[in-house]
């Protein structure tokens, strides 16, 4: 491993840690580039699950009391997700995987763009579970099938009108958990390797102080700016995603 690759290494594992310690989810978007210049796919979409997790676990610690407030709101994101997740992995052959993505990138272009320009911003305060439970089955889907299970619940999360605590209390569990599992499949067909786990021993603690740098400017937000962030963060994902699947 060359200097120029463990700088590559570290600034992927910073970017993808703050992002997850701020907003609760992106780290792949942010992460996965850097990786990829060091390592083989495979390795690198390891490493940046593991980072999601152990940095995502650190989030959960902060909106703990949320998640327990509430916890049949997660529920109707995370269950359906657990019967999205095979779905999407079986659609792989079936799928164009590099279509979805481009599609995904454009729709949070489009989005983020959209009510980035807005001075105001929707606010869905009514019980929605018939739309939570479809958009987090779908976002189980795209998961499975293309790692991109934060998508659609930020995108959806960030119209209502829930404290910044209560948003990250879905979002935060939501991608540990649909993630985890990820890495759990990935680990069963041998991806993480000696030289896999050299890299994360180098990635994971950088990223989680990176993660804690983005927690403390999250505990300093105010409700109206994190919602703001959120929509922030999905244009810039997007663009991102379709820069990197494009060049």
């Amino acid at each position: 491993m060359t200097n120029a690759d463990i700088l590559y290494l570290v600034i992927g594992a910073i970017a993808g840690g703050f992002i997850n310690g701020l907003a609760g989810f992106g780290t792949a978007l942010f992460a996965l580039g850097f990786f990829l210049s060091v390592m083989p796919a495979l390795e690198a979409v390891a490493i940046t699950l593991l980072i999601s997790v152990f940095s995502g676990l650190q989030g959960l610690w902060i909106v703990r009391h949320a998640i327990a407030n509430n916890p049949r709101r997660l529920a109707r994101f995370l269950l359906p997700a657990l019967f999205g997740i095979p779905l999407g992995i079986a659609s792989l052959k079936q799928v164009d995987v590099l279509a979805l993505k481009l599609l995904i990138a454009t729709f949070l272009i489009l989005y983020g763009g959209f009510f980035t320009l807005r001075r105001t911003l929707p606010k869905i305060d009514r019980p929605t579970p018939v739309i939570d439970c479809t958009v987090g089955f779908f976002a189980g889907i795209l998961g499975g099938a293309a790692s991109l299970s934060g998508a659609l619940p930020t995108m959806w999360c960030s119209m209502r009108a829930w404290p910044r605590y209560e948003t990250r209390a879905v979002l935060q569990p939501f991608n540990v958990v649909v993630l985890g599992l990820s890495a759990l499949m990935l680990a069963w067909n041998g991806a993480y390797h000696a030289q896999t786990l050299i890299y994360a021993s180098i990635a994971l603690p950088t990223a989680l102080v990176a993660a804690q740098a983005g927690i403390l400017v999250f505990r300093r937000l105010e409700d109206a700016v994190f919602r703001r962030l959120l929509i922030a963060v999905c244009f810039l994902s997007g663009a991102v995603l379709l820069l990197r699947e494009l060049l």
